[in-house]
C-alpha cells in the first residue's frame, strides 16, 4: 500500500483492515481531523457511506442499522464536541447490547492540555460504556506499528459482536497533513518491500477471530426439563431481543414440546411471524394479568431483556413461580430480582436442548390444560374489547393497533419511546406477517428516535414504519435530513398529543401545579413546515377513518410521508383505563 502521506496511509490502512473484518458501512459527519478516515472510507470500493451531518444523530443512525443487522456501522467524526455527541447512541448500545464502531480523530499528543482549539480529553471518553476501548498509536510507517494497527481493527470489530454485543471505542490521534497531499520521504517507496504484512496486510482480515456459542450445562437443561414435567402452569415469557439473538425455531420447538403460552413483547422479534399462526403467542397480557384472581404460573423460562410491560413485571415478580432467566451476556436483566435461576448461555441452545429433553413427553401435554385455555380466553376478550372500545373513541393506543394490524409484510416497524411503544405492546395484535418491530429500550430515551428508524430502513429493502411521539419528533427534527441525504424512505406516524402524554400514567398528574407546567409541558408546535424544510410529504388526521386512509395511501407511495395524529393525551389514557377496567371485569366474571 502507497500512500502521500503517513496520515493518509494510516487511514487507509485501518479502513482496509476495518473492512476485511467485516465492516460494509460507515456513517461520516463532517470534519476536518477525521480527514484521513473520511477519504479512506469514501474511497474504499467495498463499504457504503453515509453521511449525516449531526454528529447525534449520526451515532443513532449507526446504532438503528447496528439493530437491524446485528453488525457494526462506523461511526466517524472529528475531535471535541462531535464525539461528546456521539455518548447518548453509546449508552442505547451499551445497554441495547447493539453492535457499533466508534472512530474519533483526534489531536496528536503533544496538543493535549495545551489550551489547542478543539481538543478535549477524549481518552476513555464513554466510560464503561463500552466493550472496549483503545487509544491508536500515532501515524507512522512502521512495520510493526502497521501490524499493531490492523490486529486492532479485527479485534475492535470482533469485540462489537459476540455473547454480549456492544459498542467499541477507537481513539485515533492524527498530525497534519491530513489530506492526501504528497510529502516527500514521509511513507517510504520500500514501505511494501520492507514491512509486507502491515503495508498489504492478509487475504482477508489480518487476524480471524472464532466466535462460539454459550451452550447449557446439561445438569441444568435435566433440572428444568424435570421441574416442566411437574408443572401445571407454565409460561415462556419473552422480553426486548435483537434480530438474530434467539432463533424462532428454537422456540417453536419448545412451543411444542410444552404447550405453554408464549407471551411475546412486541421487541421480542417472537409476537410476528409462524410462531403466531401455529401457537398461543399472548400480546394481550397487560390488560389482564392484574385481573382478579389470576393464578400464579408454577414455572417461567424467561428470555430477552425486563418487558415493556409493567402489569407483566409485576405479576413476575409477585407470582411464586420457579422462574428461569435465560441470558447469554452474564447480565441481569431482572430488575425485580425474583428470578429462581439464572442460565449463561445462548438462549436459542437453551430452547433446543430444552425441548429436546421434553420431546418424548410433548403428546400428553401439547394444547391441553385449563392454564392455556385460561389463556386462550383472556387474550380472546381482550382483543374484543379493544376492537369495540376503539370504535366508541379514536385514541392513541387505536393507531398503534392500525400500524400493526395492516403493515406490510415483510416490513421494519420502529416504535418510539413513551406511550407508542406502550401501545404497541398492548394493541399491537401478534399475526403471522414477517414484521420486524425494533425500539431504543435499552436506556429508553426520546433521543434519536427518527434517526435510529432511518439507520435500520437504510440496511434493509423492506418498507419501513416509524411511529413517534411529538417530543420525540422534535427532539430528533435533524435526523429527518437523512431521508434525502441517505436516501432512505419511510412511512412516519407522528402521534402529536402536545407534550409529554405519559405523565398521566404517574401520580403526579393528580398535582396541579406544576403537572401542566413542568411535566405535561404543552408545546403548541406546529410540525407542518417540517414538511417543507425536509422534502417530506406532510397529512394531518383526526380520527381513525381518516388515520386509515392516509396510513394505506402512504405504504402504497413511494417517498416519505409524515401523518400527523392528532389526539387528546389526557383522553386517550382515560380510554386506556376503561378498556383495562372492562377487561378485567369480563375475566373476573368468566373465571
Amino acid at each position: 500500500m502507497t500512500a502521500p502521506n503517513r496520515a493518509t496511509l494510516w487511514g487507509r490502512t485501518l479502513v482496509d483492515e476495518l473492512v476485511a473484518s467485516g465492516v460494509t458501512a460507515a456513517c461520516i459527519s463532517p470534519g476536518s481531523r477525521s480527514t484521513p478516515l473520511t477519504v479512506a472510507f469514501a474511497d474504499h470500493p467495498d463499504v457504503g457511506t453515509y453521511s449525516v451531518l449531526d454528529e447525534r444523530s449520526a451515532a443513532f443512525f449507526a446504532l438503528g442499522r447496528g439493530r437491524r443487522t446485528g453488525e457494526a456501522t462506523a461511526l466517524v467524526c472529528t475531535s471535541g464536541t462531535a464525539a461528546a455527541n456521539y455518548h447518548p447512541a453509546v449508552v442505547e448500545a451499551d445497554q441495547s447490547r447493539v453492535p457499533l464502531l466508534v472512530l474519533t480523530a483526534d489531536r496528536p499528543a503533544e496538543l493535549s492540555d495545551s489550551g489547542a482549539n478543539q481538543t478535549v480529553d477524549q481518552t476513555k471518553l464513554y466510560g464503561d460504556a463500552v466493550r472496549w476501548y483503545r487509544e491508536l498509536p500515532e501515524p507512522a510507517p512502521d512495520a510493526r506499528r502497521l501490524r499493531s494497527l490492523r490486529v486492532a481493527a479485527d479485534r475492535a470489530v470482533a469485540k462489537t459482536t459476540g455473547a454480549n454485543p456492544g459498542p467499541v471505542h477507537l481513539n485515533v490521534p492524527v498530525a497534519k497533513p491530513l489530506e492526501p497531499v504528497e510529502r516527500p520521504g514521509d511513507v517510504p517507496d520500500s514501505l511494501a518491500e520492507t514491512a509486507p504484512l502491515g503495508s498489504d496486510g492478509r487475504d482477508g482480515p489480518f487476524v480471524r477471530t472464532a466466535g462460539g456459542t454459550l451452550t447449557p450445562d446439561e445438569r441444568a437443561i435435566d433440572d428444568v426439563a424435570a421441574a416442566a414435567d411437574a408443572a401445571e402452569r407454565g409460561l415462556i415469557v419473552a422480553g426486548p431481543l435483537n434480530p438474530g439473538v434467539c432463533d424462532p425455531d428454537a422456540i417453536d420447538a419448545l412451543l411444542d414440546a410444552t404447550g405453554w403460552p408464549l407471551l411475546a413483547d412486541p421487541l421480542s422479534g417472537l409476537r410476528y411471524g409462524p410462531l403466531a399462526e401455529d401457537h398461543l403467542v399472548c400480546g394481550g397480557y397487560d390488560s389482564y394479568l392484574d385481573a382478579e384472581g389470576w393464578p400464579d404460573p408454577d414455572l417461567v423460562v424467561r428470555v430477552g431483556a425486563s418487558p415493556t410491560s409493567k402489569a407483566l413485571r409485576r405479576f413476575l415478580r409477585d407470582a411464586d413461580a420457579r422462574q428461569v432467566v435465560v441470558d447469554p451476556a452474564g447480565d441481569w436483566p431482572e430488575a425485580e430480582f425474583t428470578a429462581t435461576d439464572y442460565v449463561e448461555a445462548d438462549p436459542s441452545a437453551v430452547a433446543s436442548a430444552f425441548a429436546e429433553r421434553l420431546g418424548d413427553r410433548a403428546d400428553a401435554r401439547v394444547g391441553s390444560g385449563e392454564w392455556r385455555d385460561r389463556f386462550e380466553r383472556a387474550e380472546a376478550v381482550h382483543w374484543n374489547t379493544v376492537e369495540s372500545g376503539a370504535d366508541e373513541r379514536f385514541f392513541e393506543g387505536a393507531v398503534l393497533a392500525e400500524v400493526v394490524a395492516q403493515a406490510p409484510d415483510p416490513a421494519t416497524v420502529f416504535v418510539s419511546n413513551s406511550m407508542p411503544v406502550r401501545d404497541c405492546d398492548r394493541f399491537g395484535r401478534p399475526r403471522p406477517a414477517d414484521l420486524t418491530v425494533l425500539g431504543n429500550r435499552g436506556a429508553s430515551g426520546i433521543d434519536g428516535i427518527t434517526s435510529s428508524a432511518l439507520g435500520a430502513g437504510s440496511a434493509t429493502d423492506d418498507p419501513l414504519v416509524l411511529v413517534t411521539g411529538d417530543l420525540a419528533y422534535y427532539h430528533d427534527m435533524n435526523g429527518l435530513l437523512s431521508v434525502a441525504r441517505c436516501g432512505v424512505d419511510a412511512t412516519v406516524v407522528l402521534i402529536n398529543n402536545d407534550g409529554g402524554g405519559i405523565f398521566h400514567l404517574l401520580p403526579i398528574e393528580s398535582f396541579d401545579p406544576p403537572f401542566t407546567d413542568q411535566f405535561k409541558t404543552p408545546h403548541g408546535l406546529d410540525f407542518e413546515p417540517t414538511g417543507d424544510l425536509y422534502g417530506l410529504e406532510f397529512r394531518r388526521v383526526e380520527d381513525a377513518e381518516g388515520f386509515a386512509e392516509a396510513y394505506r395511501d402512504s405504504l402504497a407511495s413511494d417517498g416519505t410521508q409524515v401523518i400527523e395524529v392528532r389526539v387528546d393525551g389526557e383522553a386517550s389514557h382515560r380510554v386506556r383505563e376503561t378498556l383495562h377496567e372492562r377487561v378485567c371485569e369480563r375475566i373476573a366474571s368468566d373465571s
